[in-house]
């Protein structure tokens, strides 16, 4: 055995291993999170040091990698992150028991305002460093947490150790000690240690498909709520509530157990409070001098939350996959549905007065609008596309979405609409808030399986007692159904989390809707109790702007004819989208005159600027982008109109800092968007 130059010899050996009492120093790391790899490179230059490793990860799902890899002494913290932001991936942190307690430092350029801070420390943020970074200010808060961990890991290292020596009690005892001075010292030992160890130690007999456990302390309580008599009353208590998916291979690795001498098994147990819980069993073999079976010896360990945090990652992973494959198809699939709702619009004027093609043409236009519905809300799911928010009247959606409720809940379930008049707009993206409410009616519907009642009611209400306190329209959504217990309760909203059967739920539903609410700046309340029901409430700010228009107002107008003959460029690569384009402004009264590229476009501009809108897509072949192209003419040409067109925008900022209408768009829409340009053109003026 060899050990480190420098370093005192060992202590003592420990089944060959050396312990020494000063031991060499430990590696502390820091795991530093930021998609931007250059805000990384400064921090690693900040913080490097002795005995310190800086881990980077430039997502939150890589960070979340990291954290189930390794122990970190603290965790520097972006908040503005695509995907999934710092406030979520400190939350999947805080959830995990082994990382709950890791210190988190929000790294921020933004969103200094009270309100923001105080959500940074409701997710477990111990601290914030806003952007710039001041180096010496930055460094001096880490030390403080670096040294707190290298103390912590100090103590963790002894504890180890002293496991260490409970392991080799546990050979020795198995070996029969040979004084019983040495045995009373080794049970002290363990004794002391056990009480600081989330394990429970037993024996147990072994007969048949039955398996009696005698636990050597009280710990077994704290793991599963029931006294370690419990486990002795009935032979078959312990395998009476093993999980059945999990039973036969568990009782098939303990008819091995004899031959194998040790076995480690993994399966859910039914706990005293009705939950399932995940055990690690790990049982050996003890004989006697003579090498008969002489008891089985062994160790429970509760491995829920690592088996939860693997699920979550595996989740995590499969809506990755799924936010990329939408991506990836949404730009031409938009491209060819704009191909299509332009054609059926342009057709639908030219067809008036024949009442069945008119009628054929809304059919065909409605299917279309529906697949472009789906493909926003895919994107919305998968977080890579921006909400688009308008002000709504509740009170003339819910009509609509009642009747859709109906047909999907089925007969069994009735449905009904309670509230005053004169309910307050809001301000909300209007498919997803659709969305959550159907979401909800169907989570009601499988609480009653039998049939029920499910009672939707609108009110205003200024609320005092929120963190943002205001004017709020609330949306309550109750169901007479099974209900549910309080350790679900606490859980309801928790990424990835369900009761469902495996295949029947993903657990992103409601959290999907409380993400929505979140995002518009509402908040979400939900009563339960097991056979009374549920209600679950969405409090959604008040807006005070005008009413948008319903879509299918929209659509029954006739598209207007406002241009003038003004002269309109439109840049688009795909032929038959810049011919639907070029088609829709000429019948809106434009002059309209027609690029391939960007960098055409730019030339043009060269050339003639006499313009009144450039209309173009956003990804464009050449050196010049869409947005390259708008950011010339806001330089060069400020007096022309950039409107970009995009069917799948990965710059989740882009609609803040550019006029911008999404693929597929119908007639009437880029109508009106033109107008409101133009209007805040004159307003601006």
């Amino acid at each position: 055995m060899t050990h480190t130059p420098g370093q005192s010899e060992p202590t003592f050996w420990i089944d060959g291993e050396p312990v020494y009492a000063n031991p060499k120093p430990v590696i502390t790391k820091i795991l530093a999170v930021d998609d931007d790899p250059r805000n990384l490179l400064a921090v690693r230059e900040m913080l490097q040091g002795p005995d310190v490793e800086i881990v980077t990860a430039e997502s939150g799902e890589a960070a979340l990698r990291q954290v189930l890899r390794d122990d970190f002494a603290v965790i520097l913290l972006d908040v503005q992150m695509p995907n999934i932001d710092g406030y979520e991936v400190a939350g999947m942190i805080r959830a995990r028991a082994r990382s709950a307690r890791v210190p988190i430092i929000f790294l921020t350029a933004f969103n200094k305002d009270d309100m923001h801070v105080f959500r940074g420390y409701s997710a477990g943020a111990v601290d914030y460093v806003f952007k710039p970074i001041e180096p010496l200010i930055l460094k001096s808060k880490v030390d403080v947490f670096v040294d707190l961990h290298r103390k912590t890991e100090e103590i963790r290292r002894q504890a180890a150790e002293e496991r260490r020596l409970l392991m080799e009690n546990l050979k020795v005892r198995s070996e029969k000690l040979k004084t019983e001075q040495m045995l009373r010292r080794r049970e002290e030992h363990q004794s002391i240690i056990l009480q600081s160890l989330p394990v429970a130690l037993f024996t147990a007999s072994l007969q048949d498909d039955h398996r009696r456990l005698h636990f050597t302390k009280d710990g077994i309580t704290g793991l599963t709520g029931f006294h370690p008599e419990a486990f002795l009353e009935r032979e078959d208590f312990w395998s009476s509530r093993v999980h059945p998916e999990d039973r036969e291979r568990v009782f098939a690795q303990l008819r091995e157990l004899p031959d194998l001498g040790a076995v480690s098994l993994e399966y859910r147990w039914r706990c005293a409070d009705g939950t399932d819980r995940h055990f690690l069993d790990h049982t050996v073999v003890v004989r006697d001098e003579d090498n008969n079976l002489h008891e089985f010896f062994g160790m429970w360990f509760d491995i829920t939350e690592r088996k939860q945090l693997e699920q979550n990652l595996l989740h995590a992973s499969k809506l990755e996959a799924v936010g990329r494959l939408t991506g990836g198809i949404a730009h031409d699939f938009n491209n060819m549905l704009s191909v299509v709702i332009g054609n059926l619009d342009l057709m639908q004027k030219s067809l008036k007065g024949n009442e069945r093609a008119q009628k054929r043409v809304k059919m065909a236009l409605d299917g279309a609008q529906r697949c472009a519905d789906l493909t926003h809300r895919l994107l919305a799911f998968s977080r890579r596309q921006p909400l688009q928010s308008a002000t709504i009247d509740v009170s003339a959606l819910m009509p609509g979405l009642l009747e859709l409720m109906r047909r999907t809940l089925g007969e069994n379930i009735r449905v009904r609409l309670a509230g005053p008049d004169g309910i307050w707009p809001i301000k909300v993206d209007r498919a997803q808030l659709e969305a959550a409410l159907v979401n909800l009616a169907v989570n009601a519907r499988d609480a009653m399986p039998t049939g029920g009642e499910l009672k939707i009611e609108l009110e205003n209400r200024v609320a005092e007692n929120l963190a943002n306190p205001g004017e709020y329209v609330v949306i309550s959504v109750a169901d007479t159904g099974t209900g549910m217990p309080s350790h679900v309760l606490e859980r309801v909203f928790e990424p990835f989390f369900t009761t469902k059967e495996a295949g029947k739920g993903t657990g992103l539903g409601l959290s999907m809707v409380y993400g929505f609410v979140q995002q518009s700046g509402g908040h979400i309340e939900v009563d339960s109790l097991p056979e009374k029901g549920t209600t679950i409430r969405l409090f959604l700010p008040r807006a005070h702007g005008e009413v948008a228009a319903s879509a299918d107002g929209l659509r029954s107008m006739d598209m207007p004819q406002f241009g003038q003959g003004e002269a309109v460029l439109v840049v688009e690569d795909n032929h038959e989208v810049r011919q639907v384009a070029v088609s829709t402004l000429k019948a809106l009264g434009f002059t309209v005159t027609e690029t391939e590229t960007a960098d055409e476009a730019a030339d043009l501009l060269k050339r003639n600027s006499d313009f009144r809108l450039v209309l173009s897509d956003v990804r464009m072949p050449g050196k010049l982008s869409g947005v390259d192209l708008a950011s010339l003419i806001r330089a060069d040409y400020p007096h022309v109109q950039v409107l970009l067109t995009t069917g799948y925008a990965e710059d989740k900022g882009l609609a803040d800092e550019i006029d911008l209408i999404y693929k597929p768009y119908r007639a009437l829409d880029l109508a009106q968007k033109i107008q409101s340009m133009s209007s805040l053109a004159v307003s601006a003026a």
